[in-house]
């Protein structure tokens, strides 16, 4: 007689409606490894103004190139952790890079993996320059 399998609850993210101050912060030290200081600074206050948009977790990790981090990572884990328990997450702050035809991920590459390996055709809330 097969066994019956219990799956894993799994609730769809929630997202809060604004960006937490200290992603701003944390994509600008991001964003002054790869852009020099002005362009870092002026990336910054774009992402500031920019409106929340929503693109699929897929088509992120397709634009920006990046590999998945596995659930193993402690990042990851937490944020998969909050979307267990129904709590809100903070948007993705992203950058277009049109020299190399890629998104770069400023802000919550964690979120982004943990999101994904819940459901990659999530709509995920971004701002995005």
């Amino acid at each position: 007689m097969p066994r019956k399998t219990r799956r894993r609850k799994t609730r769809h993210p929630k997202w809060l409606p604004k960006i937490e101050e200290h992603d701003f912060a944390a994509a600008a030290s991001y964003l002054a490894l790869i852009y020099p200081h002005a362009p870092c600074k002026t990336l910054v206050a774009a992402l500031r103004a920019a409106e929340i948009v929503h693109f699929k977790a897929k088509d992120i990790f397709r634009a920006s190139q990046l590999s998945l981090l596995g659930i193993s990572n402690s990042h990851v884990e937490k944020d998969r952790a909050q979307i267990d328990k129904g709590e809100a997450l903070s948007p993705l702050l992203l950058v277009r890079d049109e020299k190399n035809r890629k998104v770069v991920v400023a802000d919550g590459y964690h979120r982004l993996c943990a999101v994904y390996e819940v459901d990659e055709d999530a709509w995920i809330p971004c701002k995005i320059v």
